[in-house]
Order: structure tokens, then C-alpha cells, then sequence
């Protein structure tokens, strides 16, 4: 029989979960909603070994194994590295709900509660699926898999076919409780989540990543139901829920729905119109003659775009910077933060836009620059700050490309067609500091490049963006 500590202890943790979770929602605040977020954590683990009576030398042993190693772990994550890191926590929770799951079967051979049954094959099944999915965008991430979408011929109809299987296999598992069949259960959508996942492209990670933590967190919920544990299954919903809005508001900051990431995009560059071509309609100019194109050869007597640049930013009085993933690559927030001091020490207005799906996290961006000191209330988003564009002197990229990418309106048929990007091309003069002129994990081909008020600095930001302010210095 249930007793009523049993459903309060319960509501208290998850309640404790929802405040941290308000709190986080706050650069302000959000040092204390981590903290107490892990602290309701530790206090539910020590709770479910109490209420299963586990509580002994051991027990406490395993507690204090994996708590050092965590910390250790953790430690040893660069900030760069905390998309990989989430996505593997990602997976490893929908492996322990899958691991769950699989033994509360064993346990519980022989009943004939079918409702057991199906709760427990689902969340073996979409456990297991989490785990495959995480742990192939995690080596994505990594760089240790190609962050390409890869297809293999019929992918779409396998998935499907998978899916259907995998849906059949557990609303049949209480009729054929054979180990077997539950392994068979486990195989099925640990392909499912891989095949899912490899036709993930890059541009797509803060999408897959937020997709993953809401399913780790249905997982969870699906497994807490089947042991009875009102803890897991509030705090695993609570998890489910807030994954999938952040990945819905992920998929609207791309112009994109989850049916279409999960399908995958073949990358592919802009069509002519979304090329040089466009740029010539919208620019009324010749492209490969822009000033602002960095060719590598200059007219004689004409300035280098490093000192350019400087003498833009003396003249301004509104800078924007946008910084992107090739930032976080170069560990470039330092020097952007320097950049940064010194246009206010000059009394210039400064803001930094932020993208929704900078990085390949949400929150990438914000995390990388308040690591630094940037002042939180330096960051726009991008629905706040594109009516600015216009009214603004100069713009400083660093290390970003698809997400102000103006082929966004024209590049029909390619992984950001109709995505909403930041508004850099409306600013009366463009900074682009890139490593170089590729395209982003898109693959499709900026076309800001060569427009005629854009200077281009090729370079690791981590030396362009300290040679601008250098030299920037060397003007004032």
C-alpha cells in the first residue's frame, strides 16, 4: 500500500525540478537553478534507493562511484564540447531507462498485466532508440562521424518500415515474452535511432539534440509507469515536455518542422538565383568586382581588408557583433569580449546578436560568452534585434555563416530555404571574420560575401578578430 510520504516526497523533488528550471530561465538566476536542480536530482536518487529498500554499503558506494566520476568527467568538458556532452547525457539516460525496463521484464516474468508490458516495451524500445540516436550525434559533434547527412538508398521507407515493426513488437510483447523477442524489440530501434540520427546534417544538431532530451525524458516516464515509480515518471515527463517546446521553438527559428528535420535535407548549394546572380539583382552590382570581396588581389593603393575594417569601426558609432560556431571553434570569446570593452571604452553602442540555432546547442552561444563576461544584457535575440540592421553603422561576424546567410530567401530546394536568418546585409557596412569563404554546415554558399559594403578577413578568429582590435587601437 502506498503511503501518503510516498506521493509527497514525490511532488516536492519534481516541484524543485520546475523551479530550477524557472530559475535557469534567467542568466541572472540561472547558477541557482542548476544548483538546485542538482541537488533535487541527488536527493531523488538517494530516494529511490530508499524506497526500494536498497539503501546499504553498497548502494552508498555506487552513489559515491558514479557522483566522483561525473564530477571528474565533467571537469574535463571544454565549453566548446558541451553540445557532445549533452547529447551523450541524452543518451545514457535513455539507456538507463531502456536497462530499467529490461530488468523490471526479468523481475516481473509471468504477469499478465498487458498495460506492464506495453509500458515496459516502450520504454525499452524508445530508450534504446534515444541511446543509438544520442550516441551517433555525439560523435557527429565530435567529428568523429561526418556531420553530412548521409542516405543510404530507400532510407526513408526503411525508417518507416522499422517503425511499424518496432510498433508491432511491442503491443505483441505480452502475448511472446521470450528474452529473445525483447531483444529483438532492442535491436529494431537501436537502428531505427541510428539510421535516424546519420541523416541528421549538422545545421539540423540544436533540432536533433533538443529532440533527443525531450525523448530520453518520454523514456524515462514510459519506464517510471512500468516500475511504479511516481518520481521517474513526473520528473521524466517534466523532461519530455520541456524538450520537445524547445525543440518545436528550434524548428520554428529554422522555418522548419520536426517531420522535415528527421527526414533529413540533402546538402546542396544555392540554385544560380540564390548565387552571384541573385546578389547582382539585389545588389546592382558586379559581384566579382565588390570592394568588399576579399579576391586576394587589390588595387594598387587600395587598403588591405584589415585596415578597413578599423577605420569602419572608428567611424561608427552602432556596432553589432554576430558571433557563430566558428567562434566557439577558434575560442575566440575572449578576444571578442576585448573587441567589445573597447568600442564601449570609445563610447560606441554595442550589441551582440544571437541567433537561435547558433552553435550546435540552444543556448551555445549565450553559454560561450557569458564564460567570458559578456554582459547578458548585451545579447539580443534575433526577433529583437533585425529591426536594428538598418540603423546600424557596422557589423562584426565571427564565425558565423548559415545564420546570416541572405540565400535563406532564394536558395529553394537546400537545407535553409525559408529559414529566418539575422539581417547583417541591411547594416551600412559588413565585418566578416571567417576561417574561410566555404560554406556552413548547410553547405549551401553565402552570398552576403560578395556584396559591395562587405569586407572579408579570412583567418582563425582566434587571430583575426585580436589583429582588428590591434590594429583598430593602433588608429585611435
Amino acid at each position: 500500500m502506498i503511503t501518503l510520504l510516498e506521493y509527497i516526497i514525490p511532488i516536492i523533488l519534481t516541484i524543485g525540478f520546475l523551479i530550477g528550471i524557472r530559475l535557469m530561465q534567467s542568466p541572472r538566476t540561472a547558477l541557482w537553478g542548476n544548483r538546485l536542480g542538482t541537488l533535487s536530482m541527488a536527493l531523488a536518487i538517494i530516494y529511490a534507493f530508499l524506497e526500494m529498500g536498497m539503501i546499504d554499503s553498497l548502494a552508498w558506494l555506487y552513489i559515491f562511484i558514479g557522483g566522483i566520476l561525473g564530477i571528474l568527467l565533467a571537469r574535463q568538458v571544454k565549453m566548446i564540447q558541451m553540445p557532445q556532452i549533452v547529447a551523450l547525457f541524452n543518451g545514457l539516460g535513455g539507456g538507463a531507462s531502456a536497462l530499467v525496463a529490461g530488468t523490471v521484464m526479468a523481475v516481473e516474468a509471468g504477469t499478465e498485466l498487458w498495460l506492464f508490458w506495453f509500458t515496459a516495451a516502450l520504454a525499452l524500445g524508445i530508450g534504446t532508440l534515444t541511446f543509438s540516436g544520442s550516441i551517433i550525434a555525439a560523435l557527429k559533434l565530435q567529428g568523429l562521424v561526418s556531420q553530412k547527412p548521409v542516405f543510404l538508398r530507400g532510407h526513408g521507407i526503411i525508417l518507416r518500415l522499422l517503425l511499424v515493426l518496432g510498433a508491432v513488437l511491442v503491443i505483441g510483447l505480452f502475448y511472446l515474452q521470450a528474452p529473445v523477442y525483447q531483444l529483438t524489440i532492442l535491436a529494431v530501434f537501436a537502428v531505427y535511432g541510428l539510421l535516424m540520427a546519420v541523416r541528421i546534417g549538422g545545421a539540423d544538431m540544436p533540432v536533433i539534440i533538443s529532440f533527443l532530451n525531450s525523448l530520453s525524458g518520454v523514456a524515462a516516464a514510459v519506464s517510471g509507469l512500468a516500475v511504479g515509480n511516481f518520481l521517474l515518471a513526473g520528473v521524466g515527463s517534466l523532461v519530455g515536455v520541456a524538450g520537445m517546446i524547445l525543440t518545436q521553438l528550434m524548428c520554428r527559428a529554422m522555418n522548419r518542422n520536426l517531420p522535415a528535420v528527421l527526414g533529413g535535407f540533402k546538402t546542396g548549394t544555392a540554385p544560380e538565383k540564390g548565387k552571384v546572380a541573385a546578389e547582382k539583382e539585389m545588389a546592382g552590382t558586379d559581384a566579382g568586382d565588390a570592394p568588399g570581396l576579399d579576391s586576394g588581389v587589390e588595387p594598387e593603393g587600395a587598403l588591405l581588408p584589415e585596415m578597413k575594417a578599423p577605420a569602419l569601426l572608428r567611424e561608427a558609432s552602432r556596432v553589432i557583433i554576430i558571433p557563430g560556431y566558428g567562434m566557439a571553434l577558434a575560442q575566440a570569446q575572449q578576444p571578442v569580449k576585448a573587441l567589445i570593452d573597447t568600442l564601449e571604452q570609445d563610447g560606441k553602442e554595442v550589441k551582440v546578436a544571437i541567433h537561435p540555432v547558433a552553435g550546435r546547442m540552444p543556448g551555445h552561444m549565450n553559454v560561450l560568452l557569458a564564460e567570458v563576461g559578456v554582459d547578458y544584457e548585451k545579447l539580443y535575440e534575433m526577433d529583437a534585434i533585425n529591426p536594428e540592421f538598418s540603423d546600424t553603422d557596422v557589423v562584426v561576424v565571427v564565425g558565423a555563416s548559415d545564420v546570416i546567410n541572405p540565400a535563406a530567401t532564394t536558395a529553394e530546394g537546400t537545407p535553409i530555404y525559408g529559414m529566418p536568418v539575422l539581417h547583417a546585409s541591411e547594416a551600412k557596412a559588413v565585418v566578416v571574420c571567417n576561417l574561410d569563404d566555404k560554406p556552413g554546415y548547410s553547405g549551401v554558399d553565402n552570398t552576403l560575401y560578395g556584396r559591395e559594403h562587405v569586407l572579408t578577413i579570412w583567418g582563425d578568429a582566434s587571430e583575426t578578430v585580436p589583429k582588428l582590435l590591434a590594429n583598430y587601437r593602433d588608429l585611435t
